[in-house]
Formats: structure tokens, C-alpha cells, sequence
């Protein structure tokens, strides 16, 4: 991990790790977040395979059905860089209390937009995970999705992210290895040759291998499980979870506790 992201620890007053440039970029796609051939159809291909993972460790931690509608009933649960709402609306509709966090307004207001016509009812909020940390809050579960490769600061952002998890509660993180199969795949053959994403959407030396980000939720007071691989199946045009971490992952964090 690049020591000028590293350099700004916790408990610093003021410090955020809120990065101007992503703010401005995903704000300008705002009104696109829910067409499913637009500028996020990657996150509407990945959602199937997100969601499963989230539910069936949730289901598994707290002991519930997941072939239960209402599963997630009863739990606190807070999507941080939730964008315009792709995962906060599937985890409102299996019965969790939501809060969606987004640094950018016309993030939150496509969101709030979203969710009125559904009928459902999310508490989002134009802020950061620090200022929730600030305020005191926690949550059961803290969802940490394809956000940690476009913040200023590891270690400001995943210590903020650890005081939000109550004792005995999950974080979920998703993002991208850094490795030279990332870079080729992600960034060249993603946004270059099949322009899934608009070019400039990641940058190789922010993605974060999985032991550095163990390290970090290590120093943040939670304890990741193992890393589990997402890969494209180009026949079945469907993310599936694999073992293969190259390019591609998520992991499940618990802080002990309760």
C-alpha cells in the first residue's frame, strides 16, 4: 500500500478520507445508477453474486433462515459508498434497518428517488463513514462494497469503518488485488478494450491486496475471515465466487465481541 496513503492515522481530528476527484466523478454519473445497460451495468452483473455472499454469511452469524424473506429483520444495517442504492434496496427488502451513507448529494438524491418509488423506506444520508463514527453510531452489519479502492486514506476510512460495527457484528468488503492480472483485466481490458466502465474509473496503485487489507481491519479492531475470488464467466455473461483472488474479491470482518 502506497505510504502517501497510509500516512494519516486514527483518531486524527478532522481527518477524513473522503477523495474530491471520486466524488465529482460518480456524481456526474449519478442519474445513470440504475439503468442496468448504463455506466453500472458491472455493478448490476455483480450484484447476484454479492448479494448471495452477504446473506448466506449474515443468515449464518446470526443464525437465520435465509430462505426467509424477512431474514435480515431486527438488524441495524448501514452500506457505506452506497451509491444510488443497488445493495441498500435488496437488504431493506429482506427486512434489515438500513442507512445509506454517499459523499456525493446526487448520489443520495438518485437514491432517495429510487427508494420513494419502490416504497421503501432507507434512511440515507449525504456523509462519510468518519462522521458516523464522530456521531457514535453502530450497526450489526456494515457493508464496505467496491469503496476502499477510491478513498484518500486506508487507514483514516477503515478505522472509522471498525468503530461502526457493534461487538459481535460483520463488515463486508469488497475491491481489486493489486496485481499485475488486476491491472490487465480491471483497468486495460475493462474500461480500455470492452469499455465496461468510463476510463479513469480505478487506478492500480489504490487497489489493495488482501493481506494489507487483513493488516488494516487488523489495526481497526476486526478480524477478516478468508478472502473469497469473483470471476467473470464470459459464457453465462455472470459473476460467480471462485478461489481465485487475482483480480476480484470479497471478505467478511467480525469484531469480537458480545
Amino acid at each position: 500500500m502506497a505510504n502517501t496513503r497510509t500516512k494519516a492515522r486514527k483518531g486524527a481530528a478532522g481527518a477524513t478520507s473522503i477523495d474530491p476527484d471520486e466524488v465529482a466523478r460518480f456524481s456526474a454519473q449519478a442519474a445513470e445508477w440504475w439503468d442496468p445497460h448504463g455506466k453500472f451495468r458491472p455493478l448490476h452483473k455483480l450484484n447476484p453474486v454479492r448479494l448471495t455472499f452477504i446473506r448466506d454469511e449474515v443468515c449464518a452469524h446470526f443464525s437465520r433462515d435465509p430462505r426467509r424473506a424477512d431474514s435480515f429483520s431486527g438488524l441495524r444495517l448501514l452500506d457505506i459508498g452506497c451509491g444510488g442504492g443497488l445493495l441498500c434496496e435488496p437488504m431493506a427488502n429482506l427486512g434489515a434497518d438500513v442507512v445509506g451513507v454517499d459523499p456525493s448529494h446526487n448520489n443520495i438524491e438518485t437514491a432517495r428517488a429510487h427508494a420513494r418509488e419502490q416504497g421503501l423506506e432507507i434512511d440515507y444520508r449525504c456523509a462519510g463513514a468518519e462522521e458516523l463514527a464522530e456521531a457514535g453510531e453502530d450497526f450489526d452489519v456494515v457493508l464496505n462494497m467496491e469503496v476502499v479502492e477510491h478513498v484518500a486514506d486506508v487507514g483514516v476510512f477503515l478505522d472509522a469503518c471498525g468503530r461502526l460495527v457493534r461487538p459481535g457484528g460483520l463488515m463486508f468488503m469488497a475491491t481489486l488485488n493489486r496485481t499485475l492480472k488486476a491491472f490487465a483485466l480491471a483497468i486495460v481490458g475493462a474500461e480500455y478494450i470492452l469499455r465496461w466502465l468510463p476510463r479513469g474509473t480505478h487506478r492500480w496503485d489504490k487497489f489493495v491486496t488482501p493481506l494489507e487489507l487483513e493488516k488494516a481491519l487488523g489495526t481497526a479492531g476486526l478480524r477478516a475471515r478468508k478472502p473469497v475470488g469473483v470471476i467473470y464467466n464470459p459464457l453465462a455473461d455472470a459473476w460467480l465466487q471462485s478461489a481465485d483472488t487475482d483480480v476480484n474479491y470479497m471478505l467478511v470482518a467480525e469484531k469480537p465481541g458480545s
